[in-house]
């Protein structure tokens, strides 16, 4: 058995006893690291509060002292060079134990919630993490962990993580009242969290880091929109559609590559269109619903980007009408939220607010099938304040009912299959207000 103390570390590992032992030593051993560190420290300490005393000695024991404090010197010395060894050491080799190779295998089945922690050991693994290496290196070996972040108060963020049930308060956005009031669109891609709204004479875009907990601004788009439709897929992300700051509908769109940091303008869609949405499925990006040129209705038609061939195929009748169809109130498209839509194993499924079902797009015959029913206390005013997004392998809703002094948010979920799907409450929290914005970052 280790001797010392024992560390929980949240992660997915394989179900291998003999991995499981691997992991857990290797994990120990990170910690150990920020505990040598500090045991180097304090005999450094001891060293010197030993020399000051042998300073103030009586003069009779000159020589003696002298000598002392010279081989006090040379201890202090060494520990200095043991010290700096230890840095080089660590950072060539991360774990010096185990090797800088083995020392990123292990640190990248450690869940991301400890990376903070991990990243004040010292410089070589706080680089390891805000360069984003750490992260790109998951990517690349399918290690991904799906966080909800959500506002419901605005300038302020929190980020949830299904798998912990841990709540996380992001730092608080800079923003003014012009742009509180404004319209909004989130979109998180890579391991950015983007807020899409206005300030007082110009668009502005705010962007949140993972890998530096804080926000920035400064960004701009080839062409400034909002009310668009988009979708992320890895480190990149599309927006399709929306509106330009004088109102006018866009069929432009633009692809952003959070590696770089750039904007590069797509091919225009076939039909011009804002309040949409836009998923990814099979690697190809879709734009679904919104409100066309002249026309106040929602459309019923959507639009598929290849990213190879760089050009849209029109589909007609992909989206089934406004929610909930003939059987409820009819309301102004522009009155309604942009359409629920989430994609699940490369699945599309939809969220009608009005009759509180839960449908599933047949992708080659073009239709949508009832599969079951939205969480029970689900309130929205026509799908606005009402989170409908895939989360990993599970669909996840937002929203709650309202309550005497406030709202209660709940978070449910579900693992869609063939059959009825069977939501699990997985956190609730009271609320000033319903959910504003909401995005989900797997990294």
């Amino acid at each position: 058995m280790l001797e010392g103390p024992t560390f929980l570390v949240s992660r997915d590992l394989p179900s291998s006893c003999e991995q499981e032992t691997r992991w857990i030593y290797n994990s120990f051993c990170v910690m150990q690291l920020s505990n040598n560190k500090r045991r180097l420290e304090l005999e450094k300490e001891a060293v010197l509060r030993k020399s000051c005393k042998l300073s103030d000695a009586p003069e009779d024991g000159e020589g003696k002292t002298k000598k002392n404090i010279q081989d006090l010197s040379l201890s202090v010395n060494q520990a200095n060079e043991q010290n700096h060894a230890s840095d080089q050491s660590d950072s060539s080799s991360l774990i010096y134990q185990l090797g800088r190779d083995i020392s990123i295998n292990c640190l990248l089945r450690c869940s991301r919630s400890d990376y903070g922690s991990i990243a004040s050991l010292n410089q070589s693994f706080r680089s390891l993490i805000r360069t984003g290496e750490l992260y790109r290196l998951r990517r690349q070996m399918g290690i991904i962990e799906h966080w909800v972040y959500f506002s419901c108060n605005l300038p302020e963020w929190e980020a949830f993580d299904p798998n912990t049930g841990r709540w996380m308060r992001l730092p608080r956005m800079p923003s003014n009242e012009c742009f509180i009031c404004s319209d909004k669109e989130s979109l998180a891609v890579g391991t950015e969290l983007l807020v899409f709204g206005k300030e007082i004479m110009s668009p502005v875009i705010y962007r949140y880091s993972i890998l530096m907990n804080s926000w920035s601004s400064g960004m701009e788009m080839n062409v400034p929109r909002c009310l668009f439709g988009s979708a992320s897929l890895g480190e990149v992300a599309i927006l399709a559609g929306g509106c330009d700051p004088r109102g006018n509908i866009l069929s432009s769109a633009e692809l952003y590559n959070s590696e770089t940091g750039t904007w590069e303008l797509l091919p225009n869609m076939n039909k011009a269109r804002k309040m949409c949405s836009g998923v990814f499925i099979y690697g190809k990006f879709y734009v679904i619903g919104g409100i066309g040129v002249g026309n106040s209705r929602q459309l019923t038609c959507g639009e598929e980007f290849d990213l190879q061939t760089r050009k849209w195929r029109e589909i007609p009748n992909m989206f089934p009408g406004r929610n909930g169809g003939s059987e409820v109130t009819e309301v102004s498209a522009a009155a309604e939220a942009p359409p629920l839509v989430a994609v699940v194993n490369n699945v599309l499924y939809s969220a009608d607010y009005a009759l509180q079902e839960v449908r599933r797009y047949d992708k080659d015959n073009n239709s949508w099938v009832t599969i079951g029913r939205l969480p029970d206390r689900i309130v929205s005013m026509n799908g606005w304040g009402l989170a409908f997004r895939a989360c990993g392998n599970r669909l996840i809703v937002i929203g709650g009912p309202r309550a005497l002094d406030g709202r209660v948010i709940e978070i449910n979920a579900c693992v869609p299959g063939e059959g009825v799907p069977e939501w699990n409450l997985l956190a609730s929290r009271q609320s000033g207000s319903f959910v504003y914005n909401c995005a989900v970052m797997g990294c």
